[in-house]
């Protein structure tokens, strides 16, 4: 049996199996009882009903939202579209009928939350809701969900790509040269998976429009972050490092990005873990770029460039380091 099964492929399944039920996990965690959670709402309301009304979201059972008041739906509108606010409530001064904007392309379900809450919130004191949807997905980005699989891609592109390279010539490159004509490589292939999925996105499908170039550069530094910290966690573990990689961007990465559902609905860890992730940031990224002019993409941006600088100075850190042990033992 030993000939059959060496110790470490039997580490390696055990490995395997770990993943998978931290896989399962990780995803029925995060998705089988979505709740919403301080959705950011603006609230517009003549004189003292503002805070009446502020109260009232804030009073909710399960701290469902978190409401601030604004002093026009001109203002409301620009905080939805600057992602300041995920919903805005607008009182009618006269009548029975007020109104919910809302901005959906940056998350359906929350905009449906939202909704649902306010509805339930209004029916409460005998009035009506409107909704509006001051910023829906385009036409072919069904559900608004185009920028996440995109960044998904990109995300498994770029680790798979950096792990083949690092089994194809052993795990733990033996020298500084080695390491950095990989990293070199994984640039070069980061800069074509970019374009290859702008290309995808844009002009073959039509879901994500009018920002080529900008989606080009995102995804080329989505897909060299994902890369460059395979490589780091490669060379400093292993085999186990792929591991790593995959637990750390797909196990982890992928329910807490807020593409399925917005990090709002997630329980509180994967909240916690979403915008730190590549997945994460990377989806933020590209849905603000696509839909909001760029707003609220500042610290995903950092998070995306730290993995990449990261991840190559620990590269080439531990590649230097792991010959000058190599170099100690052969003195």
């Amino acid at each position: 049996m030993r000939d059959a099964v060496t110790w470490r492929a039997f580490a390696l399944v055990v490995g395997v199996f770990a993943l998978q039920l931290g896989f399962i996990l990780s995803y029925i965690g995060a998705f089988h009882s979505p709740t919403p959670h301080r959705i950011p709402v603006a609230v517009v309301a003549p004189g003292p009903a503002a805070g009446k009304v502020v109260s009232q979201l804030d009073a909710l059972d399960g701290d469902p939202v978190k409401a601030h008041a604004v002093s026009s739906e001109r203002a409301a509108r620009g905080q939805l579209l600057d992602r300041t606010v995920d919903a805005a409530i607008v009182v009618a001064p006269r009548g029975s009928t007020d109104t919910l904007l809302v901005a959906s392309a940056g998350g359906p379900a929350v905009s449906s939350t939202a909704s649902e809450i306010a509805s339930r919130m209004e029916a409460a004191q005998h009035r009506q809701v409107k909704v509006t949807d001051i910023r829906p997905p385009a036409a072919k980005d069904g559900r608004g969900l185009s920028s996440f699989y995109l960044v998904l891609g990109w995300i498994v592109g770029g680790y798979l790509a950096a792990a083949i390279l690092g089994l194809a010539g052993g795990a733990r490159p033996a020298n500084l040269r080695r390491t950095v004509i990989r990293l070199g490589a994984l640039a070069a292939y980061a800069i074509a998976s970019g374009l290859g999925g702008a290309i995808i996105a844009d002009p073959v499908l039509g879901a994500l429009t009018g920002h080529f170039y900008q989606l080009w550069l995102i995804g080329a530094l989505v897909v060299f972050a994902a890369a460059a910290a395979t490589a780091a966690f490669q060379i400093m573990l292993g085999m186990l490092g792929i591991g790593v990689a995959i637990l750390l961007f797909v196990v982890l990465g992928n329910p807490s990005a807020g593409g399925a559902y917005p990090t709002s609905l997630l329980p509180a860890f994967w909240r916690a873990i979403g915008d730190w992730l590549p997945t994460g940031a990377g989806t933020t990224t590209v849905r603000n770029l696509v839909y909001f002019s760029g707003h609220g993409t500042t610290r995903a941006l950092w998070v995306l460039a730290a993995y990449a600088a990261a991840g190559t100075v620990i590269a080439l850190g531990a590649s230097a380091a792991e010959r000058r042990r190599a170099q100690a033992a052969g003195a």
